[in-house]
């Protein structure tokens, strides 16, 4: 399995955080599996102050490619995203449409 990590920013207000992590702590089912259909084995995100951080496990069939072509034929991942939308931002050097930004591994423990 390939590992791979993304940062982004939730909008700073107290109560959306709030809102945010309510609705994490049961995904919809559709996005469950959409997530699991596209060769994602296990996938985490963490909070600090107002950054997440999100730690994706894939499988050898996965490709962002394939990713972001059944997220876009899928209306619920559409509406889930237009959703989570409401309470997250870019990061400060994000591109335009750019959400959610793969981060660059730089250290490695156990090689």
């Amino acid at each position: 399995m390939k590992r791979f990590c993304f940062a982004l920013d939730l909008i700073d207000n107290k109560k959306l955080i709030e809102i945010y992590k309510k609705y994490h702590e049961k995904i919809w089912p559709e996005i469950t599996a959409s997530i699991k259909d596209v060769g994602i084995g296990d996938l985490e995100i963490y909070l600090v102050a107002n950054r997440l951080f999100m730690i994706m496990e894939v499988n050898d069939d996965f490709s962002f490619e394939k990713k972001a072509k059944m997220d876009k034929e899928n209306p619920k991942v559409q509406e889930w995203e237009t959703l989570m939308w409401k309470y997250q931002q870019k990061l400060p050097f994000a591109k335009e449409g750019e959400k959610w930004i793969l981060m660059e591994k730089i250290f490695e423990l156990e090689k």
